[in-house]
C-alpha cells in the first residue's frame, strides 16, 4: 500500500505552480528594487550546478496571483535566505530566514515555506537573496507558489508516506530484534542497524526532526541526513557480507568491500564535522565515496553468481531498485542528470523497497540456515548412531552399551550369550553366511527381551543383555526360539548363556558382574553347550 501511495505521488505534480527562476552572483550595490526593476542581468540558461558557492540573487518569472499564498523552495545548504515579494501596487514584502528560521519553516519533504500576507493587489514576482550557499544541489531549487489548502494537502500526503515508512521500520526492527534474541545470527544485527539508520534518516530528511526539535539549525539537520544515510550504507554492506556465504567475500573482494566501507565511513564523518567549513568539497567526497561503495555491489553480485550462491536471487530482488535509485540520486548531486523533487526524495521509495524485501531476504536466509542446521543435526545424529551401533547387527556396540548400563541404580541382571561352535559355522557356510547368522541371532535376542532391556554385541559372536533384576527374562526361551528359527542354508545353530545379578553403579561393578556372568557362561559351555547357567553377586548360585 505504501509503495502504491508513493508511486501515485511520484506521478502526480507537487501542488501549486512552478516558478521558473534565474540567478545572478550577488554584488555590492544590488538591492531588491533595482533587481525587480530589471537593471541587473540574470542567468536563466546555465545549469546551477556549475556555479561556485557563495551569495546569489534569484528571481522568478512574472506571476499574477491573488489571495492567500505561500512560496516554497527546496531545503538546501544555505546560511540565510531572504524572500522578497513584489505586488502590483509597488509594495515589496520581505522575510529573512537564518538556519534556525529555515528549520522552523520546514514542511514535510524538506520544503521551506514562507507564507505571504493577503493583499488586494496581485503578486507579480518573487526575489530571493541566498547567502552562504554551498551549491551542493543548486542555488535555489523547487520554487513553487501554493495556497494554504494545497500546502496542507501536501503535508498530509507526505505525512502518510513518511508515517507509513516509520511504522514499517519500527515493526521490522521490533520483529528482527526479537528474532535476533532467539537466533543470534550476525546478519540480523546488521539488518537492524541498517533499518535504525534508515528510520533516523527518514525522520531527518523529511523535515519531521525540525518539527520535533524547533531550535535545530537547518544545516545541522542536513548534516544529520548525511550521517544517518552514510551509516545506513555501511550497515547495508555489513548486512550483505553477513547475508551471503563467506566464500562470496573471500580474497580480494572481502578486502575491497572493507576498503569501500572504510572510505564511506571516513567521508561520512568528514562531512558531519567539516561541512560548515567546506560544504562543497566534503559533499563531493561523500558522493564519490557513496558511488564507489555502490560500485562494489557489481563485483559482489558477479562473484555470488559465479559461486552459485543460494541467496543471490533474493539479494538482487531486495537491493536492485535501491542501488539503482541511490546511484541516480548521486548522479543528480553531481549534476549529471536533472534535479527533481521526487528524485531527491526517492530515498523514501528505495528505503521502503529495501526494508520490505530485505526482511523477506532475512526470512529466506533464516529458512535456509534452519534447513542447513536440520541437515547437520540429522548427520550428527546419524554419526552418533553409527558411532554407537554395531554396523553388522544394528545393536549397540560395546562402548555405547557400557555408557548406557554403568550407573544404573538397583540390582541388574546381565546375560552373556555366545554362539556355540561359531568358527565351524563360518567354515561350513562362509563368512557371508556367518554374518547372516549373527544378524538372525541379534534379531532373536531383540524380539525375546522386554523393551526395558538393553541388547548389545560386545564381541565377535558374544552378545550381552542387561535389564533390571525385577524384570523377567527367560534365557531358556531365547535358546528355544533360536533352535526354532531358520538359519542360512538351514544350518543348525545353538548358543550358551551365562547370567549374573548384581549392582551396576560403577565400572568396578561392571567388571565384577561381567566376570560372574562369564564364569556362568563357561559353566554352560563345559556342561555341553546349548544351555543356561546363572550366578549372583555376592552370593553365587548355580542354575
Amino acid at each position: 500500500m505504501m509503495l502504491t501511495l508513493f508511486a501515485s505521488a511520484a506521478h502526480a505534480e507537487r501542488p501549486g505552480d512552478t516558478l521558473p527562476i534565474c540567478v545572478t552572483r550577488a554584488q555590492t550595490g544590488m538591492t531588491p528594487l533595482r533587481l525587480f526593476a530589471g537593471k541587473t542581468a540574470f542567468d536563466c540558461v546555465s545549469p546551477q550546478s556549475v556555479l561556485p558557492g557563495g551569495d546569489y540573487w534569484a528571481i522568478s518569472s512574472p506571476v499574477h496571483r491573488t489571495g492567500p499564498l505561500a512560496i516554497q523552495v527546496a531545503s538546501l545548504w544555505q546560511k540565510r535566505i531572504t524572500f522578497y515579494a513584489l505586488y502590483a501596487d509597488g509594495t515589496v514584502v520581505s522575510a529573512s530566514l537564518d538556519q534556525h528560521g529555515a528549520a522552523r519553516h520546514l514542511q514535510l519533504g524538506a520544503i521551506i515555506e514562507q507564507s505571504l500576507p493577503e493583499r488586494n493587489a496581485p503578486l507579480l514576482r518573487v526575489l530571493w537573496h541566498i547567502e552562504g550557499t554551498g551549491n551542493m544541489r543548486g542555488i535555489l531549487r523547487g520554487a513553487r507558489i501554493v495556497n494554504p489548502q494545497q500546502s496542507v494537502g501536501a503535508n498530509l500526503k507526505m505525512a502518510g508516506l513518511y508515517g507509513g515508512f516509520a511504522g514499517l521500520c519500527i515493526a521490522l526492527l521490533t520483529y528482527n530484534l526479537a528474532l535476533w534474541v532467539a537466533l543470534r545470527y550476525r546478519f540480523q544485527l546488521a539488518y537492524c542497524a541498517m533499518v535504525t539508520a534508515l528510520l533516523l534518516y527518514a525522520l531527518s530528511s523529511s523535515g519531521a526532526l525540525a518539527w520535533a526539535w524547533p531550535d535545530l539549525a537547518n544545516n545541522d539537520r542536513i548534516r544529520i541526513n548525511y550521517l544517518t544515510l552514510g551509516i545506513a550504507a555501511v550497515a547495508a554492506f555489513a548486512f550483505a557480507r553477513a547475508f551471503f556465504e563467506p566464500r562470496v567475500f573471500g580474497g580480494y573482494l572481502g578486502r575491497l568491500a572493507t576498503v569501500a566501507s572504510g572510505i564511506m565511513t571516513v567521508a561520512t564523518l568528514a562531512f558531519a564535522v567539516f561541512a560548515p567549513v567546506a560544504p562543497y568539497l566534503t559533499d563531493r567526497a561523500y558522493t564519490y565515496a557513496f558511488l564507489a561503495q555502490m560500485g562494489v555491489a557489481g563485483p559482489i553480485l558477479w562473484r555470488a553468481w559465479r559461486l552459485r550462491s543460494d541467496y543471490l536471487g533474493m539479494f538482487v530482488l531486495a537491493w536492485g531498485a535501491p542501488i539503482t535509485l541511490a546511484c541516480l540520486r548521486a548522479f543528480s548531486s553531481l549534476g549529471l542528470i536533472g534535479w527533481s523533487f521526487w528524485l531527491d526524495n526517492s530515498t523514501l521509495a528505495s528505503m521502503t523497497i529495501e526494508a520490505l524485501l530485505s526482511s523477506i531476504a532475512v526470512a529466506y536466509r533464516i529458512r535456509m540456515l534452519s534447513r542447513e542446521r536440520d541437515v547437520a543435526r540429522e548427520r550428527e545424529i546419524a554419526a552418533l548412531l553409527l558411532a554407537d551401533t554395531d554396523s553388522l547387527t544394528g545393536l549397540l556396540n560395546r562402548r555405547a552399551f557400557l555408557t548406557e548400563v554403568i550407573g544404573r541404580s538397583g540390582e541388574q541382571t546381565l546375560l552373556i550369550a555366545d554362539l556355540d561352535h561359531f568358527k565351524r559355522v563360518n567354515e561350513t557356510i562362509g563368512h557371508d553366511g556367518g554374518d547372516e547368522v549373527l544378524r538372525v541371532f541379534a534379531r532373536t535376542l531383540r524380539e525375546s527381551v522386554p523393551p526395558e532391556a538393553l541388547v548389545a554385541r560386545i564381541g565377535g559372536e558374544e552378545f550381552a543383555i542387561v535389564a533390571p533384576a525385577d524384570i523377567l527374562i527367560e534365557p531358556r526361551a531365547i535358546l528355544e526360539k533360536l533352535r526354532a528359527g531358520r538359519m542360512p542354508y538351514d544350518v543348525t545353530v545353538t548358543a550358551s548363556i551365562g547370567t549374573c545379578t548384581g549392582p551396576l553403579l560403577r565400572e568396578v561393578d561392571w567388571k565384577a558382574l561381567y566376570a560372574c556372568a562369564d564364569r556362568a557362561l563357561f559353566e554352560a559351555k563345559s556342561a555341553g553347550r546349548d544351555r543356561v547357567r546363572g550366578r549372583h553377586l555376592p552370593d553365587r548360585w548355580a542354575a
